[in-house]
Formats: C-alpha cells, sequence, structure tokens
C-alpha cells in the first residue's frame, strides 16, 4: 500500500518503500515452502481436497474486490481496444488475465497474482509428486542438504535467464533505462504472467526440503536470520538502485530471502517476535489488505472523502487506517465465513 500510494517524507524507508515489489516474489517463495512444509509428510495428497482447500483461501475475496471494483471498468474501456476489453471481463472472474501481458492488470491492478497463484496451486500436486519419487529413488543422494542448496541456486539463476535476456536483447526497443513506471509488452511479461514465477515458487518448495533435513539449532537460526536481515538492509540501502531494475524484479534477492525463511523457521528470539499474537492476526488479514488496497483508495479519493469529513489534512494516513480496517472486517466476517462454506460444501466426503 505504501509502494503504491506512498506519503511524504518516508527518510530513510525510501529505498524499502519504492522497491516493495520485490516482497510479492517473497510471496511466492514462502507460498512454495508453506505448501511443501504442510503437505511433503503426508502418505497421500488428495488433489480434490488441495485445490478446493486453495480456492477456498484466495477466491472468495478475488471475487469480492471485483464486485467492489466493478466502477473502475469505466476507466478500462478507454484503455483498451474493445476486443480485449470484453476479454479481460471474461478472463479476469476466471482468474485467466495474467496470461495476457496486456490484460494482467485489468480491473484490479494487484490481481495479477492469482492466476499466477492458481497455475501454481495447480501444478504443485505433481511437482511433490515428483520431487518425492525424484529423491527417493536411484538419486536419494541429492535430498542432501548440500545438493539441495545447489539445487536451490540452480533454479535462482534459471529463474533470472529470462530477465537477463531482456537486459541483453531489448525486446521491447527501449531508449532509456527501465523502471516501475516503463509500460512496455515484454516488460509486462516479465513482470505479470505465471511462468515468470515458476521458479521462485519451485525455490520454496525445495527450501522446504532443506529445512526438513537441516539440523539447526535454535541460536543458527536465529544468527542466520539476523544476517539476512542485516544484509537485506544492506543492499536496499547502498545496492538497490544500482541493479538493473529489471534484476531487482526478477528476484535476485532470492538468496536472502530464502536465508530469512530458513532462519525464522525455527525458535529463535527474531521468529519469537514474529510470533506475537497482534502480528499475526494483522498478518492473517493481509490477503484481503492486498486485494482491496488499491481500487479502494482511489475511491476514497475520486469520490473525495477526504474533503467531505473533512480529514485532508491527516490523510493519507486517515486513508490507510480505514482500508486497513475495511480488510479486518472482510477477514472477519466474508473471508473466514466463506472460507468454511466452501470447505463444508465442496470438500470431497470423507
Amino acid at each position: 500500500m505504501l509502494f503504491h500510494f506512498t506519503p511524504a517524507h518516508v527518510g530513510i524507508l525510501g529505498p524499502i518503500i519504492n522497491h516493495s515489489f520485490v516482497f510479492v516474489g517473497f510471496f511466492f517463495l514462502i507460498s512454495g515452502f508453506v505448501l511443501a512444509y504442510n503437505y511433503a509428510d503426508r502418505e497421500t495428497l488428495r488433489k480434490r481436497t488441495f485445490y478446493v482447500a486453495r480456492i477456498s483461501r484466495v477466491y472468495p475475496v478475488y471475487l469480492f474486490t471485483l464486485i467492489v471494483s466493478i466502477p473502475f471498468l469505466q476507466l478500462e474501456w478507454p484503455a483498451h481496444s474493445p476486443h480485449d476489453f470484453y476479454l479481460g471481463l471474461i478472463l479476469t472472474p476466471l482468474t485467466l488475465q495474467g496470461w495476457s501481458p496486456i490484460l494482467a492488470t485489468f480491473w484490479n491492478t494487484v490481481a495479477w497474482t492469482l492466476p499466477a497463484e492458481m497455475i501454481l496451486y495447480a501444478l504443485f500436486p505433481f511437482l511433490l509428486i515428483g520431487l518425492a519419487t525424484l529423491y527417493t529413488g536411484r538419486l536419494k543422494r541429492f535430498a542432501s542438504p548440500g545438493w539441495l542448496i545447489v539445487t536451490f541456486f540452480g533454479i535462482w539463476i534459471l529463474g533470472l535467464v529470462p530477465h537477463t535476456l531482456y537486459l541483453l536483447l531489448n525486446p521491447d526497443h527501449l531508449t532509456e533505462p527501465v523502471t516501475r513506471y516503463t509500460y512496455a509488452y515484454w516488460l509486462r511479461a516479465l513482470k505479470y504472467t505465471p511462468l515468470a514465477y515458476f521458479c521462485t515458487f519451485t525455490a520454496g518448495v525445495i527450501l522446504a526440503r532443506l529445512h526438513g533435513v537441516l539440523e539447526l539449532t535454535p541460536k543458527r537460526r536465529g544468527i542466520l536470520a539476523f544476517a539476512a536481515l542485516i544484509a537485506l538492509g544492506l543492499f536496499f540501502a547502498f545496492a538497490v538502485d544500482r541493479v538493473p531494475y529489471v534484476l531487482v524484479h526478477g528476484a535476485i534477492m532470492l538468496p536472502l530471502f530464502g536465508a530469512l525463511l530458513i532462519g525464522l523457521s525455527g525458535p529463535n528470539l527474531i521468529a519469537s517476535a514474529f510470533s506475537w499474537r497482534p502480528l499475526v492476526l494483522f498478518g492473517e488479514t493481509t490477503f484481503a489488505l492486498y486485494m482491496l488496497h488499491f481500487n479502494v483508495f482511489q475511491m476514497i479519493h475520486i469520490y473525495h472523502l477526504p474533503e467531505r469529513l473533512h480529514f485532508v489534512a491527516y490523510d493519507p494516513w486517515v486513508s490507510y487506517l480505514a482500508i486497513i480496517a475495511l480488510a479486518f472486517a472482510v477477514h472477519s466476517f466474508y473471508e473466514q465465513p466463506a472460507r468454511r462454506f466452501v470447505l463444508n460444501h465442496f470438500s470431497p466426503k470423507r
């Protein structure tokens, strides 16, 4: 939210806020990690059970935000050809708009992540089964910590190949350095299409397997998490503006995020801070916050609510708080009940 609608005078947080798009890649890493962490040790994985659980987690809020965002369709009409507009109307409710670089941000700009999530969820059971078969057969030795680390770095490098080729080949024929505001077809393909995040997600799955075989004491995990946080802070402070935008967006910081994730996945002082109950509760609402913030913030200002309610002097902070409060309400009174409804009515019978 701060990235899309940045307040004045952010000070030393500027480099982090201005490059907050990197945390979307971190989310896909966490997603692969958490799913593999939860499902890897199960004897069987019923695909329908898994798919219903995933859909119940993301689609109700996604659908709610599309309904709330219907007024924005009048802004999409002049921005697209009639063909693309009607195609966007069809693809977006089906979470397929992300496969089109042109339509990826149609209707609700931040919802481009849902097509990526859906295809990665669809592939996850097959990926998990494939890795389990691979690591229990003749290649069992590759399940050692050393080989898993090598695999993680190999997937990371493979994921950077398209971004490196983009810099070398310049397929969009750009004459200026790429920034977050650059609009170009192949650049949007790198930023928004689902396949761009397959390696990041798979790296998370490998990281979960590494977590399962590493024997780290709480002290060592704490040191690893602390070192990763320091390295990330130094990168944002001194290096992030020196690295091409395309590579930063392409998860060049993935090893640091991976180290942080391993460090926080066991008991230590830093992990205990993240387990503080109010922070956990806030974390549970962040999917609704992510899906709502972009269009709701704009609606607040399109309808001139700060002026009408006389809080212009305290904006955008009042707008931030209002959106966070809305996210809590949506999470409590809609997201959780809708999730239970989907699970109860569409999960396979026991």
